[in-house]
């Protein structure tokens, strides 16, 4: 930069044209400089309120840290506050903080009584405005649905037509994990709009009933029927003893009585493996007794019985349980 200078001031001085040019170079590299210097010096005390201001929020963000710490680990405590509330109230108000220390500081940035600055900061807050709509309503959604408690991490629900486990709640998404392994996330506005049926909720205290449906024909004595289903509830593993499985006679059909039968479970996230059992234990018992199922439905009255002798149960390529 000296060599430059030196140059310059050289030839600018060889020609008459330049030479008042030359004579004011240094003077015009140096006036900037001088501006610049003092503007820093006139700002130190608004940079040194800042400074001040950034340090005490930092402790502060730290001691609200801990105090909801406390609260999610269960060590403090109060009445109607949920332990899994406390991590979103903190980022909510971690966010509230920073906005307010946002508001104070605003007046000593340096330039922020400019126009440009002014013009800078209204097209931030346009292009946020427009292109953040969803994601605002995602995260609205998200904490409307952590307070009102709809479920929480490793539940089996049901939204719409996707059964799985939550896997994740974030504030904008949450991930499922379905019954197939397949992970699917979830935008939370589409929850908050949508019914969820939590499987796992009521589960540990009262029992989640699992319910199927048979339909047998009237010639079978209901009173039987009632015996083989409740047998078959009792053999299932995953089924509760207490309170007992029980049967509800849902319609008399043309053709048929439609028998449903209810069992308690625990562990919601076996359901799908229940069911399937229970499905095996209904079969054998109806082929064992030979009751037959009369589904589909039938318009005349077939020569033989429609079941599964015993002797069939494991023909080949199926093999007999050890």
């Amino acid at each position: 930069l000296v060599l430059s200078y030196i140059y310059l001031h050289n030839v600018l001085s060889l020609f008459p044209w330049t030479r008042l040019l030359a004579a004011n170079l240094l003077q015009y590299v140096i006036t900037p400089l001088k501006q610049i210097g003092g503007a820093v010096l006139g700002y130190v005390p608004k940079l040194i309120f800042i400074a001040v201001i950034i340090i005490i929020t930092r402790y502060v963000l730290k001691l609200v840290r801990l105090f909801f710490a406390g609260i999610e680990g269960r060590t403090i405590e109060f009445r109607g506050f949920e332990s899994e509330w406390a991590r979103p109230t903190y980022k909510m108000v971690r966010l509230l903080i920073i906005v307010f220390v946002a508001v104070i500081i605003y007046p000593y940035i340096p330039g922020s009584q400019t126009d440009a600055f002014k013009g800078i900061s209204i097209f931030i807050g346009i292009v946020f405005s427009l292109g953040s709509t969803s994601a605002i309503s995602n995260i609205i959604a998200g904490y409307m649905l952590t307070y009102r408690r709809a479920f929480k991490v490793g539940d089996r629900v049901k939204i719409e037509d996707i059964v799985g486990d939550v896997a994740e709640i974030r504030i904008q998404v949450t991930h499922v994990r379905t019954t197939k392994n397949e992970e699917i996330t979830i935008p939370n506005s589409v929850i908050l709009g949508s019914s969820v049926i939590n499987y796992s909720s009521l589960a540990k205290e009262k029992g989640l009933i699992l319910h199927t449906t048979v339909t047998i024909g009237y010639d079978a004595p209901w009173r039987q029927v009632d015996a083989m289903l409740l047998m078959a509830a009792r053999e299932t593993q995953g089924v509760l003893k207490d309170p007992e499985p029980f049967v509800l006679h849902k319609s008399l059909d043309d053709f048929y009585i439609t028998y449903e039968l209810n069992a308690y479970t625990d562990v919601p996230e076996r359901m799908m493996k229940i069911y399937s059992e229970l499905h095996q234990r209904i079969l054998d018992a109806f082929n064992e007794y030979g009751v037959q199922i009369m589904s589909p439905n039938y318009e005349a009255d077939p020569e033989g019985l429609k079941i599964v002798p015993k002797d069939k149960w494991f023909s080949p390529p199926a093999k007999p349980p050890e």
